[in-house]
């Protein structure tokens, strides 16, 4: 009795170590599998990953090289405020794409727009925002700057500082001579630009004097503004930031100097965008306009807006 109890106990011990050493495979087996499946899952994650970066590189790749090939004309008309960033524009773009050719023409932002809306032009350089009517016609607003506009007086004025109000009230003939804004005793020459002038249309609007302004002399371009003003006493005038020079003196609005950085904070009052037109979207353009934008929105091209003086959209 004594040795048939021992070999039933010895029988289930054996049957206990049989079924622990099957658990351990089991889980041995199980925990293989799944170390595999995760490993195929990371292999698997990863050529997804290898393969789109492989197609972004090639379109990417691709994209350059339909760029480096670009060929062709393309007419820009408009702003005289803009000439110094076109040429700049035209000269480094030329330069990089010797197959291309930029021809500009500076006859004024609402000149401008009305060639790319008739098809004359393919860009229309304006140095304000486009009008709902504008816009009405197809054109679209293309900003590639930011520009500030700056107050002049030939540099003998002791004036140096006026405020909105002061200088509102100037063009709009309320005020005539320049001892009623702390200057000498002298008659205010308020010189401005023609109708139709994307400066003059800014600055007007911005003082909400849009046909109300009293000029003496009303110019067609922005060096005639800065000659006009660096020859006659007592004379006022507008123009672009960028093309300040020491033949006249840049009077600080409200305690603030006219500079890009200021500009930027916000804190100087007069300033507009510049604008490139399209007759549609950009996307909707040829190759090589499409590649002219991308040239002015890359890293090269905002420091080119900025090397002549201008802000960077960016």
């Amino acid at each position: 009795m004594r040795k048939k109890t021992i070999a039933i106990v010895c029988s289930a011990v054996m049957a206990m170590s049989a079924l622990a050493g099957c658990g351990s495979t089991a889980s041995e087996t199980t925990a293989a599998e799944t170390t595999t499946a995760a490993a195929t899952t990371a292999a698997e994650t990863k050529a997804e990953t290898t393969a789109a970066e492989t197609k972004e590189e090639t379109t990417a790749e691709a994209k350059a090289e339909e760029t480096k090939d670009l060929s062709g004309s393309v007419s820009m008309v408009g702003s005289t405020s803009m000439e110094k960033f076109a040429n700049a524009l035209s000269e480094v773009f030329m330069e990089k794409y010797p197959n291309v050719t930029l021809q500009a023409e500076f006859v004024g932002s609402g000149a401008g727009i009305e060639a790319v809306a008739n098809g004359s032009a393919d860009i229309g350089n304006s140095s304000r925002n486009l009008k709902d009517e504008e816009k009405a016609k197809g054109v679209v607003e293309n900003i590639v700057a930011i520009d500030g506009i700056a107050v002049v007086v030939d540099p003998a004025n002791t004036v140096t500082d006026l405020t909105k109000d002061q200088l509102a009230s100037i063009y709009s003939g309320a005020v005539t001579n320049w001892s009623e804004v702390g200057g000498s005793n002298a008659p205010i020459v308020v010189v401005g630009r023609e109708s139709g002038s994307g400066t003059r249309g800014a600055f007007e609007e911005i003082l909400k004097l849009e046909d109300q302004c009293k000029y003496s002399n009303e110019l067609d371009s922005t060096g005639a503004v800065m000659a006009k003003i660096a020859s006659t006493p007592g004379s006022i005038g507008y123009v672009s930031l960028d093309v300040l020079n020491d033949t006249v003196k840049a009077l600080n609005l409200e305690g603030v100097e006219p500079t890009a950085e200021n500009i930027k904070a916000g804190d100087y009052f007069l300033s507009r965008p510049f604008v490139m037109a399209t007759k549609g979207e950009i996307s909707e353009q040829s190759d090589l306009i499409q590649g002219l934008f991308d040239f002015i929105y890359s890293e090269e091209g905002t420091k080119l807006v900025e090397s002549v003086g201008l802000i960077s959209t960016k």
